[in-house]
């Protein structure tokens, strides 16, 4: 085999690898964890983000209590790793409800009560963390 058929052999291994690697990891940056149902009943689910593939953070909504809820959950419950969940009314300068601790599967819930306002909301695990702000208003 000459020189250059080897190296576009090697090439075309390597592309193999690559391109293999990208399918598999693929799956597994796009599965959100689940929300867990820790904010209780009569929460639904009004808005999450993703964590970097660590979990998912989540914003839930009762209309009976008029509450929002936030939870952070893992994809992999595992070691105590520093998570946080936090909820706030956006005019507010520091956070109303804030659980930030070690944990292995979830941090909170937290609730708030802000009926006719804007809200800022987020959750972490580790160093990634996610949210929104001056959302979800009214």
């Amino acid at each position: 085999m000459h020189q250059r058929s080897k190296r576009a052999v090697a090439r075309a291994g390597v592309l193999a690898l690559v391109a293999g690697g990208t399918a598999i990891a693929l799956p597994a940056t796009a599965q959100a964890a689940s929300y867990n149902g820790a904010c209780g009943s009569g929460y639904s689910t009004i808005d999450h983000r993703d964590l970097n593939s660590g979990g998912t953070v989540w914003l839930t909504y009762s209309r009976s209590t008029g509450k929002n809820c936030v939870v952070t959950v893992r994809n992999n419950p595992g070691p105590a790793l520093q998570m946080l969940a936090g909820l706030k009314k956006s005019s507010a300068s520091g956070w109303a409800a804030l659980d930030e601790n070690y944990y292995t599967s979830y941090a909170g819930p937290v609730y708030l009560y802000a009926p006719n306002s804007c809200i800022d909301w987020e959750g972490g695990i580790g160093e990634n963390v996610s949210g929104g702000f001056d959302s979800h208003c009214g």
